[in-house]
């Protein structure tokens, strides 16, 4: 009989400065944030273009419904949807029980089952065993050494196309600056046959890819725009200076943005 995996050895920290409390698995690699007088916002700029999803399909409407979030870190992103889409249910993943415990002890994460539900397990196993499929998956799992291991492979890719709904979302969090990221995008690609669109690098190196297989994603930059004001002034998320990046560093074939 097969065991699940022991948690990471690694220690879970916790730093404080300038108003904002980090995560960290045992390094200065920062893992999660949370300015503690905004804990429901999403402090780093990565997590913010995770949820550029939303204006892939259309915004804070009825789109997500169902979410799987693999890796919790701090929980910003499983608290921002909690917060923000109240229609949406969220299973999150996460390999370290630690983690999940630090979560909601000092980064204010909801306890809320029916809305929010945390497992415990591995998310490479979780993703290649079930067959519970979701709008929305978003990917953010890096071990102390920044390494996504099963995380970044084709089978997990491929899982990852089945578990998604007609309409559904792979949202992957990539290092651009790391020497693999060239091969993680291939391997994205081959999973989704090339449907694939890869946004402009973050100053922190945090690059982040969406894919899809069902439902075509075809959306011109005015009505991107259209949305982004939207969603700013719904949830206070400002994804108006991704879009301005998305432009510059990939002009789009007639304004339009295609996956």
């Amino acid at each position: 009989m097969k065991t699940r995996k022991s948690p990471p050895r690694h220690s879970v920290d916790i730093s404080e400065e300038a108003g904002v409390r980090y995560l960290h698995f045992g390094s200065e690699w920062v893992q999660g944030a949370m300015r503690i007088a905004r804990p429901w916002s999403l402090e780093l700029a990565y997590t913010r273009e995770m949820m550029a999803g939303l204006l892939l399909r259309g915004g804070t409407g009825s789109w997500p419904r169902s979410a799987l979030l693999v890796g919790l870190g701090a929980g910003s992103l499983a608290k921002f949807i909690y917060r923000n889409l109240p229609d949406c249910r969220s299973t999150v993943v996460e390999i370290n029980p630690q983690v999940d415990y630090i979560a909601r002890q000092f980064f204010k994460l909801p306890d809320d089952p029916a809305r929010l539900a945390v497992v415990i397990g591995d998310g490479a196993e979780f993703m290649l065993a079930g067959e519970r499929r979701f709008d929305y998956i978003l990917v953010d799992g890096f071990d102390a050494d920044a390494r996504a291991g099963a995380l970044d492979t084709l089978p997990f890719y491929q899982a990852c196309r089945t578990r998604l709904t007609d309409a559904g979302l792979l949202c992957v969090n990539l290092l651009g600056r790391n020497k693999g990221f060239a091969g993680s995008v291939e391997r994205l690609a081959a999973a989704f046959d090339g449907r694939i669109a890869v946004l402009p690098s973050c100053d922190s190196g945090n690059t982040i890819a969406f894919a899809t297989g069902g439902e075509a994603v075809a959306i011109t930059l005015d009505d991107l725009r259209d949305r982004a004001l939207r969603l700013k002034k719904e949830t206070g998320l400002d994804l108006l200076p991704t879009l301005t990046r998305l432009q510059l560093a990939h002009p789009l074939p007639g304004g339009m943005l295609r996956i």
